[in-house]
């Protein structure tokens, strides 16, 4: 993949664009695995919710925007969406392990 500075058209824009969702996609693709596996070490509702470690987390990741150059705003709004998102689906199968 070509540099910003270095695209010399929008076609060269729309390409490096695309080649990074798709890496976007495939690493939540891969957390979400890892967040399915984390509701078998989960003991209850409350640690599926775990409001302190969301909070972390999200802290973590503003941290890291600015870090990186990118907003922090922007990825704390991503990254509590995507927590909220990932939490129900925790929930969903830490209810059916408690079924087994």
């Amino acid at each position: 993949m070509i540099e910003p500075k270095e695209c010399k058209n929008m076609s060269d824009i729309r390409s490096a664009i695309d080649e990074i969702d798709s890496s976007i996609v495939k690493l939540i693709s891969k957390r979400s695995e890892y967040v399915h596996e984390a509701s078998k070490f989960k003991k209850d509702e409350t640690a599926v919710k775990d409001s302190n470690r969301v909070a972390k987390v999200i802290e973590s990741k503003k941290e890291l925007a600015i870090k990186y150059g990118a907003s922090p705003e922007l990825i704390g709004d991503i990254y509590k969406m995507m927590i909220d998102f990932f939490i129900n689906e925790e929930l969903k199968e830490w209810n059916k392990l408690q079924k087994v």
